[in-house]
């Protein structure tokens, strides 16, 4: 019941804020498509490497209260995952109090304070599990004064899921994230940019075992081949990226295929 009133609250906030944003034009936006590659993925109840070939569409964008992140991955792994199809989206949006307020609301090393809120969706079509996962996400934001940016935020999870085992969408127990995003340039058009999320575990699964906390760091340099080039500011990158990721979905560490140590190399086209 709990997480049904969570859930209800959450998609009415975003509903607000999506009106909020129709009455407000975009100040600054970038939108861009990229590609990465790995052969060390790993995914749980599976003791194999599997590579992916994964493809994105990302757009950021900001306005008079805040900011906009989007982003669909379209993952397709190798024959040690059944040759599967998956597509991930995340979507959140950063209210920004000192934008709202109309003041800076810099305190020492933070540059301001804001509230995120959004989801994850995902769709995968493996012959085993077939993860139908949905997520609503919301919490305090802290936007730390770097170049570039870091924002640090605690966030609240609804998450549920529907694999092809059970007949009834399961909703895990309300739980935490701690997340970090950042983006910081380095120096000779290079870039430092990732996130990490710290997940604490969410009650028992949809098979009424155990969930353990998950750490996922996704992180890369990344250096502006369209600047060295002439084609323009980051108007193509390339780079070299690694994830790690313990407990992968919550499964304990003794589940193979729950962790991942993936080196990859990335590239992206920003329009």
């Amino acid at each position: 019941m709990k997480n049904k009133m969570f859930g209800a609250g959450l998609l009415a906030l975003l509903a607000t804020v999506s009106g909020m944003q129709q009455a407000q034009a975009a100040e600054w936006s970038d939108t861009s498509m990229g590609y990465r590659y790995g052969s060390k993925f790993a995914e749980p109840y599976n003791s194999k490497d599997i590579a992916k070939n994964i493809l994105n569409l990302t757009h950021v964008s900001g306005n008079k209260y805040g900011s906009n992140f989007f982003n669909v991955d379209f993952l397709m792994s190798d024959g040690n995952d059944s040759n599967a199809q998956e597509a991930y989206l995340v979507y959140r949006y950063t209210l920004d109090f000192g934008k709202v307020a109309g003041k800076s609301l810099a305190m020492g090393p933070v540059r301001g304070w804001g509230l995120t809120a959004g989801f994850d969706l995902n769709t995968k079509n493996d012959p085993n599990y077939a993860s139908k996962k949905r997520m609503l996400v919301i919490g305090p934001t802290m936007m730390v004064d770097v170049p570039g940016f870091l924002n640090i935020s605690a966030l609240l999870l609804d998450e549920s899921n529907k694999p092809k085992s059970i007949t009834e969408r399961y909703t895990y127990d309300l739980h935490p994230m701690l997340n970090a995003v950042w983006g910081i340039p380095v120096g000779a058009g290079f870039s430092f940019e990732g996130y990490m999320n710290y997940i604490a575990s969410k009650g028992k699964n949809e098979f009424g075992g155990p969930t353990s906390p998950e750490t996922n760091i996704d992180a890369a340099l990344w250096y502006d081949v369209g600047s060295a080039t002439g084609l323009g500011k980051n108007a193509v990158r390339v780079g070299v990226g690694y994830q790690y990721w313990r407990n992968k979905f919550g499964n304990p560490h003794t589940v193979p295929g729950s962790e991942a140590k993936t080196p990859m190399i990335r590239a992206d086209f920003h329009f």
